[in-house]
């Protein structure tokens, strides 16, 4: 008999209600030009199984370069990707759904393992104000 224990993992979510259809922030969360304005500089292509970085600028320690890979593109309904950088490997995952004034966005990132506190602590600041700064991405489109 075997015993075995899965390790402890946490997930970051951030839940908004924009008053904005999902195809105009599904632009928001697709288009690289869209992207850099809100999250980071990046290659992405809305193309399952495309490589891709997100790039800030170096830090101590940190060579800003976010490795990802596209998982899942349902349009305008769920993107995911793999988000890996410094050792980390984690899932962001997008889900957006209808209301009636315009559209629950939810953000999940997924695979903090319990050792990386710091981590999902500056992932959960992050994902508040990455959001914050996409708003005003999303209202200012056609």
């Amino acid at each position: 008999m075997t015993n075995s224990t899965a390790a402890a993992t946490h997930t970051v979510v951030v839940e908004r209600e924009l008053p904005h259809a999902p195809q105009k922030i599904w632009r928001a969360l697709t288009e690289s030009s869209l992207l850099q304005q809100w999250l980071m500089r990046n290659d992405f292509q809305p193309s399952t199984g495309h490589a891709f970085q997100f790039r800030m600028d170096p830090m101590p320690g940190w060579n800003g370069i976010i490795d990802c890979r596209v998982l899942t593109v349902d349009p305008p309904n769920r993107l995911a990707y793999t988000w890996s950088s410094m050792g980390l490997d984690t899932v962001v995952t997008f889900t957006l759904q209808p209301t009636s004034t315009g559209t629950h966005l939810r953000m999940e990132q997924s695979g903090f393992a319990s050792d990386t506190d710091a981590n999902y602590k500056g992932a959960t600041y992050g994902w508040q104000s990455f959001l914050t700064k996409l708003e005003p991405v999303v209202a200012s489109l056609d």
